[in-house]
């Protein structure tokens, strides 16, 4: 956690851990009103709300909803939780506004897991949820807080090709503007097709490809060749509503990528090829709370634990916002991250006491030893496994053993 890495004492360290998993503070409220701030510096009557997934890696098998399922930190199949998060972005920055915890279904249905579910925790009316439930539940209750203006949602394609997400979307008013599968069925002039150039409409010729610069992005100015066509969607085998398709290509790798939408015919092209190029600030901010806030380093193990945990760090996110906004006027631009130096040299941390830091020795020694005893017993019996079946013995990759 990171009041350890301040130097606190195990009565700090585990007044910090008594106060996410055990205390009773509405975290629900708290976001509420942290919506309401989040008003004050960003609301736009453009404004978008992007949903993305964030995993979290995770060594044993005792924390709230971790399994082994796709983990996207190191791209493979892994041991982790997965949270569902929405920013809200505008011209005047982005910030996180709401997190939820993705259980797996045999979490909350299997009873296998009963006893699991009681040491985290989990509330008795929690069912199971996808991600993209998830994301919908969260879109809904920041629309009907009415605390922002909100036009446009965004999100990558494994929310993009639910179907009835984007209509649960469209039916609560707002302009969705999506990745898409590159083999998605759409209509076009009322007769199907599939919306790669190569397998639906034909190669389209270069000139029917338009240049436009998407904006600033994480690492610089980003360029785009574009198509955008009028379409219909497809519900059903059958065509369903007006939407456009959006079909940008990089022009040096050639990659290709699909977005929908079901902006009204008013919104101008230039205008949603600006959009689709807007999805990138979500995982923006979920790096720098994972790197400066420490959104992946909590140790608590609880439903409750996990969702105050991320609350703080939503709230952390959006005060270094509100920060570099008021800096907006020195000289350049601050990153959140020099924010976050800033603030390292304007709050520096009072001196730390030789008890202080012996008390932490003694907070960490018997937890290192416990997991140089499990991680020898898990190697132990991995290599009396080799050799009763007469296999290779050939060590395999430990992890490195957290302190």
């Amino acid at each position: 956690m990171v009041i350890a890495q301040l130097g606190a004492s195990e009565q700090a360290i585990r007044g910090m851990q008594q106060f996410l998993t055990d205390s009773t503070w509405d975290d629900a409220a708290i976001l509420r009103r942290h919506w309401q701030e989040v008003a004050v510096d960003l609301d736009d009557a453009g404004g978008m709300l992007i949903v993305d997934g964030s995993d979290f890696p995770k060594k044993g098998t005792h924390s709230v909803g971790v399994k082994r399922q796709y983990c996207g930190q190191p791209g493979k199949i892994a041991n982790c939780q997965a949270g569902v998060f929405v920013a809200y972005a505008g011209p005047h920055g982005t910030t996180l506004l709401d997190r939820r915890l993705y259980l797996p279904r045999e979490w909350v249905e299997d009873s296998a897991f009963a006893e699991q579910r009681a040491k985290c925790r989990i509330p008795a009316d929690v069912t199971f949820q996808t991600k993209n439930d998830l994301a919908l539940a969260m879109v809904q209750a920041v629309l009907a807080s009415q605390a922002l203006r909100c036009r446009w949602f965004l999100a990558d394609e494994a929310f993009g090709r639910d179907t009835s997400l984007l209509d649960a979307i469209a039916e609560v008013g707002l302009w969705y503007l999506v990745e898409v599968p590159l083999d998605t069925a759409i209509w076009r002039d009322d007769a199907p097709a599939a919306i790669t150039p190569q397998a639906g409409f034909g190669r389209l010729p270069a000139t029917a490809w338009t240049r436009y610069t998407l904006g600033d992005g994480p690492k610089g100015r980003r360029i785009a060749d574009v198509v955008v066509q009028r379409v219909r969607a497809q519900r059903d085998g059958q065509p369903s509503g007006d939407g456009r398709l959006i079909l940008r290509r990089d022009p040096e790798t050639g990659e290709q990528k699909a977005f929908l939408s079901n902006a009204p015919a008013s919104v101008p092209p230039a205008r949603l090829v600006a959009v689709s190029g807007m999805r990138w600030p979500i995982e923006q901010c979920v790096e720098v709370a994972k790197q400066e806030l420490g959104m992946g380093d909590d140790e608590v193990r609880s439903w409750t634990g996990w969702h105050h945990h991320m609350t703080l760090v939503i709230l952390a996110h959006f005060f270094l916002v509100r920060l570099q906004r008021r800096l907006k006027k020195s000289p350049g631009v601050l990153s959140l991250e020099q924010v976050c130096l800033l603030l390292s040299v304007l709050l520096p941390l009072p001196p730390r006491r030789l008890e202080d830091v012996l008390d932490q020795i003694a907070y960490y020694q018997p937890r290192r030893a416990a997991a140089r005893t499990s991680h020898h017993q898990r190697t132990e019996r991995w290599s009396a496994d080799m050799d009763a079946l007469g296999g290779c013995r050939s060590r395999p990759v430990a992890p490195p053993i957290k302190a």
